[in-house]
């Protein structure tokens, strides 16, 4: 059973999908990545379903996406994120949790993991940004700044995906609806010149070293937005304990192009009982 709620972190309303209830085992905290009409709900919903019953999931929007404002006087940016996603597990009240992130939250969560060792029990980055000297591709500048309509969101989804045939009509409308409803929160993310936003996105050696939690890192091979070269690679010389599962014929989001494969690879490294 999953509920939208509205939490109160810092004085700011941070809007969050939350699934299965604190009784329904281990935390998941889920981060979703970064674009116009990018929501915790619509990116992680069909995963916390799944996950239903199994794990206690929260699922935000994160600041300046979907219903969640950027707090007066702040930026959106690694920091924000980083420091928003750790209190609202605070005000929540849970003490220990995994945490999934999804392209730039999958940096936000190797950031949350360096910085909350004793909370972050283990993460998963998917399709990642955060590794250091990573440049800003041309698909993810185009993404940053795709027009709001359904143009705007087909081609956002055409760059996201290898299976052109999942670039659905409805696909698009429904995109082209999130992209105007979340339109005043996003504003004031990603201006160009946008390769800033990529290299305040970028965690710096020292940071990944911290990071003492086991990672899955998961990625598609035919990534274009956060090429598997470029992205995930680096982050094995970095991490203590990581492992990498690539995807074939998949493009930057495996939850949609292998949803059934990329669910059962979430729940054997987020059981209790795994092994290191």
């Amino acid at each position: 059973m999953t509920e939208l709620r509205t939490v109160t972190v810092d004085g700011s309303p941070v809007h969050v999908l939350v699934g299965g209830g604190s009784g329904a085992g281990p935390a998941v905290l889920m981060l979703h990545g970064s674009g116009p009409g990018t929501t915790g709900a619509g990116s992680w919903a069909a995963t916390a379903q799944a996950l239903d019953g199994c794990w206690h999931v929260v699922a935000p929007d994160q600041a300046g996406f979907g219903r969640t404002p950027v707090p007066a006087g702040a930026t959106g940016g690694l920091r924000l994120w980083t420091e928003q996603a750790a209190g609202l597990m605070d005000a929540l009240g849970v003490e220990t949790y995994a945490v999934v992130g999804h392209s730039m939250g999958g940096a936000v969560a190797l950031a949350l993991a360096a910085a909350r060792p004793r909370q972050v029990t283990g993460v998963v980055a998917v399709s990642t940004m955060g590794a250091p000297g990573a440049p800003l591709s041309a698909d993810l500048d185009a993404i940053w700044a795709a027009p709001a309509g359904p143009a705007g969101a087909r081609d956002m989804l055409s760059r996201l995906v290898l299976d052109q045939a999942l670039v659905t009509d409805s696909a698009v409308e429904a995109r082209a609806a999130a992209m105007r409803a979340g339109a005043a929160a996003y504003a004031s993310l990603f201006p160009p010149p946008r390769q800033r936003w990529a290299d305040d996105l970028t965690l710096s050696a020292r940071t990944l070293a911290a990071v003492r939690a086991p990672v899955l890192l998961v990625h598609g091979a035919d990534d274009r937005v956060t090429p598997l070269a470029t992205a995930a690679q680096p982050l094995l010389a970095h991490l203590a304990d990581v492992r990498l599962h690539v995807f074939g014929r998949c493009g930057h989001v495996p939850a949609v192009e292998h949803p059934h494969e990329f669910r059962h690879l979430l729940s054997c490294f987020l059981r209790p009982d795994r092994g290191h």
